[in-house]
């Protein structure tokens, strides 16, 4: 099996995992969450977004969190913004790392932004030739990358035009997400072993949503593509609110003990990435989609069995 020695996490929890969370989380909370995560040897992670609160009410106190993280030298926190405003409201606090981005699926593209996928493109052009003059660092999201909820498939000829729309951006990394959880393995393995095969000047980052359980047989599909960096969210929380019975993200935990049991390092400490979990349970009412923090609580009613089984990391 053809894998790399060390795979890098991503941690998309404190933005894209809570974001659709009915309850809001209170600034402290995240605060918590986001020092937690910083501790576990996670390098990077979408922190919050700057966004419209009207239409995510939960992310309304973004530059209050962003303001208030005890920063550490060694982690990278970003912030996703849609628009020169959000550009503006990010670099008023500091922000050094960006998240842009635009889907592969017109309608999709629209209702997201109100913006056909070129109006995009035109409008955040400027933006990143802005951050790139203030040298920041530039990570753009490719949506429904592989399916849309309305148009359906999604034809690999424009996901992979869109990456060379980005490339002639000057980005400094691509991700691929499969929006709806839709992806299968050898879609997954064609689509990136044909981005790959661009020699991309940018990273190439992989995102996938559980809504269908592919979530790890796609990741493993990328990492055979020659994949190594991964969009995850603690406890398995996230999910698209236009795709019908959509699961989170990719729980981090389980795809990081996944890797670890194949011999593959994260540099993340196992043990410490459990407790952000249970700090996250306490967090939000709804069922994790993630599985090991079953087996790790035997008091879980989702646990079956009477053996304690010992996670190692």
């Amino acid at each position: 099996m053809n894998l790399p020695k060390r795979v890098e996490i991503i941690e998309s929890g404190p933005r894209d995992g809570i974001q659709n969370e009915k309850i809001f989380i209170s600034t402290n909370s995240k605060l918590q969450l986001i020092h937690a995560l910083s501790e576990t040897g996670i390098k990077r992670m979408e922190a919050t977004s700057f966004v419209s609160p009207k239409h995510v009410p939960q992310m309304a106190d973004g530059a209050e969190v962003f303001r208030n993280i005890n920063k550490r030298e060694d982690v990278q926190y970003m912030t996703l913004i849609p628009n020169k405003r959000g550009f503006d409201l990010a670099k008023d606090v500091g922000a050094t790392s960006l998240a842009l981005f635009v889907a592969a699926s017109e309608t999709f593209n629209k209702k997201n932004v109100r913006m056909s996928i070129e109006e995009s493109l035109f409008q955040l052009s400027s933006v990143v030739e802005e951050a790139k003059n203030e040298n920041m660092f530039i990570r753009f999201h490719i949506s429904t990358a592989f399916y849309c909820p309305y148009e359906g498939p999604v034809q690999e000829e424009t996901t992979l035009g869109l990456v060379q729309a980005l490339e002639k951006l000057n980005v400094d990394e691509i991700v691929l997400c499969d929006t709806i959880g839709r992806a299968n393995p050898k879609q997954v393995y064609h689509l990136f072993g044909k981005t790959l095969d661009f020699s991309p000047r940018a990273k190439i980052t992989a995102h996938f949503h559980d809504t269908y359980g592919l979530s790890k047989a796609n990741s493993l599909a990328a990492l055979q593509a020659g994949i190594s960096s991964f969009d995850t969210s603690i406890g398995g929380l996230g999910g698209c609110p236009f795709a019908p019975g959509a699961a989170g993200n990719d729980s981090t935990e389980d795809f990081v003990f996944m890797l670890h049991e194949m011999g593959v390092e994260t540099g993340v400490d196992f043990d410490k990435l459990m407790q952000c979990v249970n700090l996250i349970k306490e967090m939000t009412n709804r069922t994790l989609t993630g599985h090991l923090h079953k087996i790790a609580n035997p008091n879980s009613p989702d646990n079956n069995t009477n053996d304690i089984v010992k996670l190692n990391s």
